[in-house]
This record gives C-alpha cells, structure tokens and sequence, in this order.
C-alpha cells in the first residue's frame, strides 16, 4: 500500500511538474471586424491563427496559447486603447494582423513602450519599418513599396506613362501613393494629377470623373477592401477602361476580386504575396480553412497571421518564454522563416519579413473555372527586389556604415 502510494504521489507530482514546464502565451488577434477591411481579415484571421497554433503542435512543445480577438473599428485611439489593456490587465504577450496603417503605427508605439511584440499582417505602410521601425515589430506580408515595385512598375512597362491617383486620406494611402509615385518617376512615367478621398466612403462618382478628365493613361486606387471595390465598380459604370484609361488597384485580395467578379474585374493587373492556388501547399491549407470560413479562401493578410504565429511560436519555443518581447522579436529575426504558405525566408533587422511577391492578371470570365479561380500569374518578382532595400528606409535600428 506504502509503495501504491509512494507511486501515485511521485506521478502527481510528475504531472503537476509537467502543468508548470507549460509556458503560457496570449495572442491577440486585433482587426477590423465589421467594416471595409473585414472580409480581407475579420474572423478569418482569428481562425488563421487558431490553425498555426494546432498545426504546431504547441501544446506538445510545452506551450500553452489562448487567443483572443477584438475589432478597433479602424480608429487608431480605440485600437491603442485596446492594446494597452490587453498588455496591462488581459495578459496579452503578442498582437498580430492589424490592418488600417493608421491604427498600426498607433500599435507599434504601444507594443514598445509595453516591451510586447507586434507581427503585423493587415497594414500596408513601409514607414513601419522605415523611420517608424520598432526592436518589438515584424512587418510579415506585404507594404507600399512592394506593391508599388509590382503594379507601378509593371503598368509603366506595359504603357502606362501618366499616371492620376485616387487616394485615401489616412496613413496608408498617402504611403501607397508616395511610393508608388516614386516607382513610376524611376521607370520613366508621370503623375499629372491625384485627389484625396475620405475613408471610408461608398461614392467615388466626382473622383472618378476628376481622373477621366485628366486624361492620364493609368487611374492608380490608393485604397483598400470596401472602397477599392466600390471604386471598381463604379469605373466600369463610367465606362472609364472602354475609354482607353487603365485602372491599377494597387492593394487588392483576392477577397475583393471574388466580390467584383472577373466579369466586372478581368485584366485588372495587381501585386500579392499570397494565393490560395499557388501550389499544392498552398492549396491544401486554403482547403481547411475554406472549411472553418463558409468556403471563403483565404486572403493573402489571413496567410500572413497564420505564417507569423507559427514563426513567432517558433521563436517562443526556443526562448522558454514569451514575456520579454523585444527578445521574442530579436529571436524571430535571428531563425529562418519556413512555412508552407510563404516559404523559406528571413526577417531583416529592420523588421520587414523578406519573401516573393507575385504580379497576377485577373481571368477573364471564360478563363475562370469557378468562383475562386481568380489570377493568372504573369511574374514573380523575388523579395530582395520587391521590398525596399535594407539601407534605404531611414530605420534607426539599421547600422548603414
């Protein structure tokens, strides 16, 4: 019986040993959840970064991950005042996707005063890790100058020589426009002409109308989710292609394309990082996730949080902890990245993540196979020439002698 005993308190005390080697780790997923940007990251991210922690296996290499999620409603005071209570009182170790740049910068100042973490998926400024880069930061998916190096530089090659812009007038917006002006300016182009348009707003009608009388060879969309769509739409009741005028989306998922359909959208040429029919990888993890979304395929910002969660669980692994973030960040960068979705790459010490990009066509709508069958890729443009180079974005944290 001694003996019985002696075994049953020696395997209570194994467990309850095993229960504190379990290294607790809280994300928070924080989006937009209800407005324009909700179909490109909404619950879907939250479910991308449910699949990263079981397709890790986390419970088995010793962590223990809650995730939880909130919407900051596009609004950078309300997205800080969320990521200071999840890191004061919630618990929160790490914050990822946040789309809208305005709100990400908001974020990426929070998260290191906190010494938090902060991968973010959803935003598309370059000033995160320009002058506003951060030890605490990693910028994964994709950034204004990327999409500018992609879709500028393809249309000017393809004739596109003046150019007018309709842009949103927040943080994302202006970048996208100053860097994609910057790309056509090098490639031998112009632009004759922009106009700021609130955000979000429904009616691009006089905007519209502002960039057909200019006569520029290129319309460029300096926006994003809803009011990209809108501004589509309401191009093709203008008439404005069949007119001889192009239009660039220069942020689109393949999220907005299924809603436009390739029927309103066909030849419409863009810049990605992520497509669900890539490969045979990326195809199967859109088939599971397809499951969990109501047969909605990932958008490349939901494959950004999936592939940083597993990135960032990696480097939490490895450390033992998850409470010091700018060690957990300085751990992500100094791992390779390795994923199915984005493949092998690294982190710069800047914080920009480093893999390709992809320059697609829109099908046309006989091309189309089914509903999500959307691209055809013309070009894939390798990261050390998608992104701006190391030396170049006036990052503090990058030694340039």
């Amino acid at each position: 019986m001694l003996k019985r005993l002696l075994l049953a308190s020696a395997l209570c005390a194994a467990a309850a040993t095993q229960a504190l080697a379990q290294t607790p780790v809280k994300i928070g997923v924080l989006n937009d959840r209800s407005g324009v940007y909700a179909d490109i990251s909404g619950e879907g991210s939250v479910a991308a970064a449910r699949m990263a922690v079981e397709d890790f296996k986390a419970a088995e290499k010793g962590l223990k991950v809650e995730i939880v999620a909130a919407d900051h409603q596009n609004k950078p005071d309300v997205g800080a005042s969320i990521a200071r209570q999840w890191y004061d009182r919630d618990g929160v170790d790490a914050i990822f996707d946040v789309p809208t740049s305005s709100v990400a910068l908001a974020i990426n100042q929070v998260t290191r005063e906190k010494n938090k973490a902060f991968i973010n998926s959803g935003a598309g400024t370059a000033d995160l890790t320009g002058p506003q880069c951060s030890p605490n930061t990693v910028h994964w998916t994709y950034d204004t100058v990327a999409l500018g190096n992609g879709t500028g530089g393809a249309m000017v090659k393809r004739g596109g020589s003046t150019w007018f812009f309709l842009t949103a007038d927040y943080a994302f917006g202006q970048a996208l426009q100053r860097d994609t002006t910057e790309v056509v300016v090098r490639n031998g182009g112009k632009v004759i002409g922009a106009v700021k348009t609130p955000f979000p707003t429904a009616d691009f009608s006089s905007f519209l109308l502002q960039a057909q009388g200019s006569g520029a060879k290129v319309i460029g969309l300096a926006n994003a989710g809803g009011d990209t769509i809108n501004a589509i739409k309401q191009a093709a009741e203008f008439g404005i292609t069949e007119g001889g005028q192009a239009i660039a989306g220069l942020l689109i998922f393949s999220s907005d394309i299924h809603a436009l359909t390739p029927k309103v959208a066909q030849g419409l040429v863009l810049t990605e990082p992520f497509y669900w029919d890539l490969n045979d990888a990326t195809r199967s993890f859109s088939d599971r996730f397809a499951k969990q979304a109501g047969g909605k395929k990932p958008t490349a910002v939901q494959a950004g949080v999936y592939a940083g969660v597993i990135h960032y669980l990696k480097a939490v692994e490895a450390l033992k902890s998850a409470s010091d973030g700018g060690k957990v960040v300085a751990k992500m960068k100094d791992l390779p990245t390795d994923d199915p979705l984005f493949g092998k790459g690294t982190i710069r010490p800047d914080g920009r993540k480093i893999h390709d990009m992809y320059l697609f066509e829109v099908k046309k709508p006989a091309e189309s196979k089914g509903p999500w069958d959307l691209y055809k890729t013309l070009a894939t443009i390798p990261g050390a020439d998608a992104f701006r180079p190391l030396n170049q974005g006036n990052c503090p944290l990058v030694n340039k002698s």
